[in-house]
């Protein structure tokens, strides 16, 4: 089995809807500034994964023929918000097998404005076992977002076991913007202050307005290699993948009283606690950690389900600065999906892309020092999660 290195990536910066350019233009933006990173040529590539949410069947034959038309297979992924992580997952198999020495994976995203939506009304909704579930345990407001109701209830389950403050998932979206003033790439950069956080609309739960990512339009791209591609094309490829682990849910999901395990926390402890085992590496080691934010809630649950910290203290570890600069872990120094966006097939792949650059160390004013471990949590509701654990290779 090969290991697999990350020659290469390459991301635009993020934008509101009705402020991008199109799906496809973006998406090729990203692919060569990834292929330039790598400093190899499109025809080098011997597979390609396009992930996107948002766009009709074969729209990553339409972005990626944009770059070349050079006969190699081109899949098209879509699995929610685990999207283009779901993409990196299958390059990085097929490197591994040693099916190819080279693949690219490309996320990317045209969304607009307001919440999403039901896309095919007209038909049963593929999250009918999670809406069915939530509707049981908490009932349904037709007035509010339904991720917001999903997520929110999720923390709202959480505070009432622990105990947890509304201010305390405040102060998740107070450190994202922080870390996101630092990101040229970001759509949100401007800070905000507690009060402001609470202040904004209640949404579910402990969760406000500013407590929830954007939707947002990008895209950004990572070109997988095998260690003999690499030597042979003389690439500096210095970041390898350690260890990947794809978890979707669990009958505990659907069979418990619990919004916790709907929203994700079980398959995220699986893939996690896999990512842990085969790798041999502990999360104390870990430097820095890019996981799923797309609401405050999710973010507190996701240091539990990743094992940052032990169950029931999150609220220490956020009131004691353990998730920034200076504590135990550099969680989100991209701003997350809170403040960098979430523009929903990229987003595994801009995550890629940070913990890339924060290994090679070329993460600029966000750049945290000494890292040499880093973990990536994408969480997508449907649901598919993907754990991944990348090293400073020697």
């Amino acid at each position: 089995m090969n290991t697999v290195r990350v020659a290469g990536v390459g991301m635009i910066p993020f934008t509101k809807p009705g402020q991008s350019e199109d799906w496809d233009v973006m998406a090729e933006k990203a692919i060569r500034l990834a292929l330039a990173d790598a400093d190899i040529s499109y025809d080098q590539v011997q597979q390609a994964y396009a992930g996107y949410v948002y766009a009709d069947s074969t729209a990553g034959q339409s972005a990626i023929y944009r770059v070349g038309c050079t006969g190699i297979p081109i899949i098209n992924v879509n699995n929610y918000c685990s999207t283009g992580s779901t993409a990196l997952y299958l390059a990085r198999q097929m490197i591994e097998a040693g099916v190819v020495d080279c693949a690219i994976a490309v996320g990317f995203e045209q969304m607009m404005p307001g919440a999403p939506g039901i896309v095919f009304p007209d038909r049963k909704t593929s999250m009918g076992y999670h809406f069915s579930k939530m509707l049981e345990i908490q009932g349904y407001d037709d007035s509010k977002p339904p991720a917001s109701q999903l997520f929110g209830g999720g923390g709202l389950e959480y505070q009432q076991r622990y105990g947890t403050s509304d201010e305390t998932f405040g102060l998740i979206s107070v450190k994202a913007r922080r870390h996101a003033a630092n990101n040229p790439l970001a759509v949100f950069r401007d800070p905000l202050t507690l009060e402001e956080v609470m202040g904004s609309p209640h949404l579910y739960g402990p969760v406000t307005r500013f407590q929830a990512c954007p939707p947002t339009c990008g895209a950004a791209a990572a070109v997988l290699v095998s260690p003999r591609f690499a030597a042979c094309h003389n690439i500096d490829a210095s970041v390898e993948i350690v260890a990947q682990v794809l978890s979707t849910d669990f009958q505990s999901t659907f069979d418990g009283h619990s919004m916790i395990s709907v929203v994700g926390y079980d398959m995220a402890k699986a893939a996690a606690d896999q990512v842990y085992e085969v790798s041999g590496v502990s999360p104390d080691d870990l430097d820095v950690v890019e996981l799923h934010d797309c609401f405050t809630a999710n973010e507190l649950l996701s240091y539990e389900s990743l094992s940052l910290t032990p169950e029931g203290t999150a609220e220490r570890y956020i009131r004691d600065g353990q998730n920034t600069y200076g504590g135990k872990h550099v969680v989100n120094p991209s701003g997350g999906l809170l403040s960098k966006g979430h523009p929903i097939g990229a987003t595994g792949l801009a995550q890629c892309y940070e913990l890339t650059h924060q290994l090679r160390g070329t993460a600029d004013k966000r750049q945290v020092d000494g890292a040499r471990l880093a973990l990536q949590h994408n969480l997508g509701l449907g649901g598919a999660c993907v754990v991944t654990l990348y090293g400073k290779s020697t």
